[in-house]
C-alpha cells in the first residue's frame, strides 16, 4: 500500500489497482500541485463537509464519491457527481469494496454543517480505515491497514475498537490542535491505536493550527509507543508494508 501526503488532511491511498483520494483540498501551503495535477482517481472519499476538506472534491467529479448519505447528496448537487459515476454513501460502522481496498468509516469528533444561504446538515463527521483485506475476527497478519482519523479529538473508540480490532499498521492524525486534537493528544491517539507509522496532519495551514512536528514526535515517544513517526514532505510516496 502507498501513501502520498498533500498537505493539510488530503491523502492520495494507492491499494493495488485502485486509487482513492482523501479530503482533496490542495489550497495549502504544503503542496506545490494543483488540482489538475492529479490524475483522476478511482473514488473519492469525504470525512466530512468543512470547505478545507471538500473544496476540490468536484475536479474529480468522474470518480466515485464515498461519504455520509448526506455528504453525497450534497456533492452530487453542488459537484456534479450524478452526472459522472455518481456517490456512494455509506454511513459509521460499515465496510464497503472499493476496486482492491476495503473502506471501513468510523465516526470522528468534530462537527459537520456546511455554512451556505440555507445551511447543510452533512451528517456525522468520519475517519476511514482501509485496509488490502476484509476486516474479520481473525487477525491477519498478511494484510496492511490505514487510518485516515479525519478532524477529531481524541476518543476512547481508538483505544476500545479502531486498534484492537480494525488493527491499523499506520495512521494519519491531526495535531494542529484548536480545531482538532493537538500534538499530546494525538500522540496518545497513536499510542492507543498501536500503530507501527505515524503521519502527522492537519497542521501549518492557516495560523491557528501552526505546529512543529517534532513536537508531535517527542509527545509519541513520551508515550512509551514504539511507533516511527513520519513528518512527511508533501506529494511524496510513502510504502507501507504489513
Amino acid at each position: 500500500m502507498q501513501v502520498t501526503w498533500h498537505g493539510h488532511s488530503t491523502w492520495h491511498v494507492t491499494v493495488g489497482d485502485t486509487d482513492l483520494l482523501i479530503d482533496p483540498f490542495f489550497d495549502n501551503p504544503k503542496t506545490d500541485l494543483d488540482p489538475s495535477d492529479i490524475d483522476t482517481p478511482d473514488y473519492v472519499l469525504l470525512t466530512h463537509g468543512h470547505a478545507d476538506h471538500i473544496s476540490h472534491a468536484g475536479e474529480f467529479s468522474d470518480a466515485t464519491l464515498v461519504a455520509t448519505p448526506e455528504l453525497v447528496s450534497y456533492c452530487e448537487e453542488e459537484f456534479g457527481f450524478e452526472d459522472a459515476v455518481g456517490g456512494m454513501g455509506m454511513n459509521l460502522g460499515g465496510t464497503v469494496d472499493c476496486g482492491d481496498a476495503f473502506v471501513t468509516m468510523h465516526r470522528a469528533d468534530h462537527t459537520n454543517g456546511i455554512m451556505t444561504e440555507y445551511d447543510v446538515d452533512a451528517g456525522m463527521p468520519a475517519g476511514f480505515v482501509i485496509s488490502d483485506t476484509k476486516p474479520t475476527q481473525a487477525a491477519d497478519e498478511e494484510s496492511t491497514t490505514f487510518y485516515h482519523a479525519g478532524d477529531t479529538g481524541l476518543m476512547t473508540e481508538m483505544r476500545e475498537v479502531i486498534g484492537p480490532y480494525l488493527e491499523p499498521d499506520a495512521a494519519a492524525v491531526p495535531i494542529g490542535d484548536h480545531f482538532t486534537m493537538g500534538p499530546w493528544q494525538a500522540a496518545i491517539a497513536v499510542d492507543w491505536l498501536d500503530v507501527d507509522h505515524a503521519f502527522p496532519m492537519h497542521y501549518d495551514t492557516f495560523p491557528p493550527i501552526e505546529q512543529d512536528p517534532e513536537d508531535f514526535a517527542s509527545e509519541v515517544a513520551g508515550t512509551g509507543s514504539d511507533a516511527e513517526v513520519h513528518a512527511l514532505e508533501a506529494d511524496e510516496p510513502f510504502e507501507i508494508e504489513s
